[in-house]
């Protein structure tokens, strides 16, 4: 009914439906709003026509102009009479509660206290409501409401057509409160689950819930009815109803003293919290009050929208799906690993699962249904999580993995080691057996020990034939002429469930063995050398990305050179220059670049991980975005191909000198350490190889589907192509065989004719996910985030006042104007602007070749970024926390590289 009284009064139904505690009343729907301001969700005549009309062409960054329409609607509806049987119904439904009952009149929007978006305190409450006439006053003034300007710039940011919200009203007895308050059945500062979080405070819970008191605060555990921490606010004041009507502010003197719940009341409150989060099937955020009698009321209840979602094992197909494991279970995002901190789409989600069961399979591991992938893989926040709870377990998998996240992700290594003295996960399996035996036959199948000798003995070769093996994986992929849309889905999945997985281990032992003769070198050296060898891996060979990058500033060096071209590309806009492209219509030099690029460099994109987004070559608005934002650049000293050489020479140069000084050290010891360098630099650049040709071969699979996608759409059973990303594989094949057998498409058991409400379903879920900005690193199956309960400089150095810290990536010192980049689309980057991003990936690194600088939120020294920011030779500070919150577009900032820390100035 949410259409009908709101979402307060939806909820407050809900919990009477359940047999809670609820003070009884009624509730005006919102049909008497609509007949009150005659106005109508396509924007009306009426009241308010003119204001919808004014509000569809302002934006959200109008303040101004959003609050003056925000006080034109109150003061409509104010002055306007409330109709009278309206008035007699409110009157008529009062009297029967009682002679004169004090009420609480409060507002209950229908975009209110929803999962999505909670609008919590957008709309206005009135208590110690007394007498018919007054009741009718105050509903008149929650209509009015929904008109504040914190409602109307809410709505505004979030996309919600004014016209299309209405307001109930609820109107219910008053509790008189010895105390009031809030109560959240799962704490919102650590995430955890079945942790009840109450702040209570003398008097109507106004108090509490307006901020105007320091309130006692008690962490319960809901089941055992313990309490976890104590702690009690001064309580100066308490709202107080008035006789006649109304709320006064008194001084409470010495309200520190006590606490004004019992510990037996806070447990039967965090008690009925937990009845009411099981009713609702989610963690709540719950207003209560306790009478004079003793007795507990619960006022409201919304689901808590700030809390992360557990990780959950997916069950695209129920048979087969194994149970939860059982205690408490270590899961680590995957997402963020890859550098990908925005959710993947549905059909993204479901490629990684083919993908990831394919990799279990080909080490032994048993995949009852390949479509949720292996026993660890989970979902939360549409994104991946991984299981890691035999690896916290293990001997070697402790010594293994915080040492690999040490280089990708040093932060999530930081909190896996804290995890790791936590003794629900203690060490259970002691011997590298097991591990052995499943890595044993990917290594073979793979003919990994033969690489790894043929690299160390004749690297040249062993690169040659690397090259050819990922040149024949790329040819490889194609259909058969003249597949039907099934058999392209087929081929789809075989990609994803078969050939993917296996060109992994065949080029992995090259940069593996090139990152190990680095080590070797340090070693050899002795410690500490760090900012030395760094110097090794600048300007390195046979990077995919980093040729890619430079590629496109030739391409723009190529543009600047033709006049016509290079008129096209300042005068237009990239959107029309892409339309143009599409159309075969730019300047000949400019189309035969662009399109040069594209067959070599158009299957990659930004979050190019996710089969879902966009490629290059279907959208090339971002390249040339870039190339246009090349193109002004006048002022370049050293173009990025000549640091890129200087830094190889440079490179070659650091080589010559560590060589030497090793030979200082012995012979043996300097043919030692330049043969290791020599293969470091060699094979160190391919690192990016794998991913490229996963990356590749997504892009084929990406069209596929899209050409399934588009047999759909003809059937009418999606609107677009694309759509298909918003579904998951059997989905989709149930929807072909639907249209091959001359039905419309369809998903299956649920007796849709089309698969377009679905599609709506997921795209404004994916769009909620796209908005959130924090992603937990590492998360417990009790929901709590790890990183959020350990101590001040538990994960990494403190920060001091002014210095952000994180961890080395790339030495050197820049100091220089920030600019914070959530999305590299159409982003605008000035020369030598240090960029600060959330993570970066491929589709970020032609903003690298015009950065004096880079900080990320996420990553390690041997993280895209970290290694991208090494060849360009640019500062870089990886691993800060929360950066693109903490530092703003145009501040001065000092990079340090080899301190890993962020001044601000």
């Amino acid at each position: 009914m949410l259409a009908v009284v709101g979402g307060k009064a939806a909820n407050l139904g809900e919990l009477l439906a359940a047999g809670l505690p609820v003070p009884d009343g009624f509730c005006l729907t919102t049909a008497a709003y609509r007949q009150a301001t005659d106005g109508h969700a396509d924007g009306g005549t009426g009241l308010l026509g003119a204001v919808h009309e004014a509000l569809k062409t302002t934006t959200d960054t109008d303040l101004p102009a959003l609050a003056a329409l925000a006080g034109r609607a109150r003061d409509a509806i104010r002055a306007a009479p409330v109709p009278p049987d309206i008035a007699a119904a409110i009157e008529s439904a009062y009297q029967a509660l009682g002679d004169d009952v004090p009420v609480a009149v409060r507002s209950s929007a229908t975009a209110e206290d929803l999962p999505s978006a909670s609008f919590a305190g957008q709309q206005d409450t009135y208590l110690n409501v007394v007498g018919a006439a007054a009741v009718v006053e105050a509903v008149r003034d929650c209509w009015a409401s929904l008109w504040t300007d914190r409602a109307v710039s809410y709505r505004a940011t979030r996309d919600i057509d004014p016209a299309a919200v209405a307001l109930a009203v609820v109107v219910q007895r008053m509790v008189d409160a010895t105390a009031a308050g809030v109560l959240f059945t799962a704490n919102p500062l650590t995430n955890r689950r079945q942790q009840a979080v109450i702040d209570a405070s003398p008097g109507l819970g106004e108090a509490v819930v307006s901020g105007a008191v320091n309130p006692d605060h008690f962490v319960v555990d809901p089941v055992s009815g313990r309490v976890l921490e104590r702690r009690l606010g001064d309580k100066r004041i308490a709202v107080r109803p008035l006789t006649g009507g109304g709320t006064h502010t008194v001084a409470v003197s010495n309200g520190g003293a006590t606490a004004c719940l019992t510990d037996r009341q806070a447990a039967e409150l965090a008690a009925l919290g937990l009845r009411v989060e099981q009713h609702f099937g989610a963690p709540q955020d719950i207003e209560w009050a306790i009478d004079g009698g003793g007795r507990l009321w619960l006022t409201q209840a919304r689901p808590i929208t700030t809390l992360f979602p557990v990780p959950q094992r997916p069950a695209v197909q129920a048979a087969g799906t194994p149970a939860a494991a059982a205690g408490t279970r270590v899961y680590l995002c995957l997402s963020l690993a890859q550098g990908l901190t925005r959710p993947l789409t549905p059909m993204g989600l479901a490629a990684f699962r083919l993908i990831a069961s394919s990799a279990a399979r080909a080490a032994h591991f048993d995949v009852p249904q390949p479509y949720n992938g292996p026993s660890p893989y989970a979902e939360a926040g549409q994104r991946m999580y991984f299981d890691l709870t035999a690896v916290a377990r293990s001997t070697i998998g402790r010594r293994i993995v915080p040492r690999v996240f040490d280089v990708m992700e040093a932060r999530s290594a930081t909190v896996l080691r804290t995890i790791f003295e936590d003794p629900r996960f203690s060490v259970t399996r002691r011997t590298p057996l097991s591990l052995l035996r499943h890595l044993g036959p990917i290594a073979v199948r793979a003919r990994v020990p033969e690489a790894l000798l043929r690299a160390a003995l004749r690297p040249e070769t062993a690169l040659r034939r690397t090259n050819r093996l990922a040149s024949e994986f790329r040819n490889s992929l194609q259909p058969p002429a003249g597949a039907t849309a099934l058999q392209r889905l087929d081929h789809a999945e075989h990609i994803l469930g078969v050939r993917l997985f296996s060109v992994v281990p065949s080029i992995l032992p090259l940069p593996a063995l090139g990152f190990a003769s680095l080590g070797l070198v340090g070693k050899l050296l002795g410690g500490g050398r760090w900012d030395d060898l760094q110097v090794v891996l600048r300007g390195l060979p046979n990077n995919v990305t980093t040729e890619m990058d430079l590629e496109l500033w030739r391409l723009a060096q190529v543009i600047r050179n033709d006049r016509e071209s290079r008129t096209a590309m300042t005068g237009r806009t990239p959107a029309a220059l892409t339309a143009d492209f599409r159309a075969g219509q730019l300047p000949s030099v400019l189309q035969a670049g662009l399109a040069r690029f594209m067959d070599q460099y158009g299957h990659r994109a930004v979050a190019e991980i996710d089969v879902g987004m966009p490629r290059w070559s279907d959208d090339p608005t971002h390249i040339i975005g870039v190339l246009a934002n090349y193109l002004r650049l006048d002022d370049c000293a050293v173009p990025p191909d000549v640091q890129f050489s200087n830094a190889a020479e440079a490179a070659e140069a650091q080589i010559d000198r560590l060589v030497a000084e090793a030979r200082g050290r012995g012979k043996l010891r300097g043919a030692v350490v330049k043969a290791a360098l020599r293969r470091a630099r060699l094979f160190t650049g391919l690192r990016e190889l794998p991913k490229f040709q996963l990356v590749v071969a997504l892009a084929e699979v990406r069209k596929q589907l899209t050409l399934a996608g588009t047999a759909l759409t003809a059937a009418g059973a999606l609107d677009a192509p694309d759509d298909v990303f918003f579904l998951n594989l059997p989905e989709a094949r149930a929807g072909l065989r639907r249209v091959a057998e001359g039905g419309p498409g369809g998903q299956p058991g649920t007796g849709r004719t089309d698969l377009r409400g679905l599609v709506a379903e997921r795209r404004a879920a994916y769009a909620l996910e796209v908005a959130r900005r924090h992603v937990p690193r590492v998360l417990l199956s009790d929901g709590t985030e790890p990183e959020s309960v350990q101590p001040a400089g538990s994960t990494g150095r403190p920060d001091q006042a002014g210095i952000l810290s994180g961890s080395p990536a790339s030495a050197g010192t820049v100091t220089a104007a920030a600019r914070v980049i959530l999305d590299p689309v159409g982003a605008h980057l000035e020369p030598g602007e240090i960029l600060v991003a959330p993570s970066t990936d491929p589709g970020w690194t032609p903003l690298f070749l015009t950065a004096g600088g880079l900080v990320m939120e996420m990553g390690g020294p041997n993280s895209h970024g970290a290694v991208v920011a090494r060849e360009y030779g640019i500062p870089a500070v990886v691993g800060v926390p929360d950066a693109t919150l903490r530092l703003t577009t145009g501040q001065q900032i000092t990079v340090d590289g080899s301190a890993g820390t962020v001044v601000t100035l």
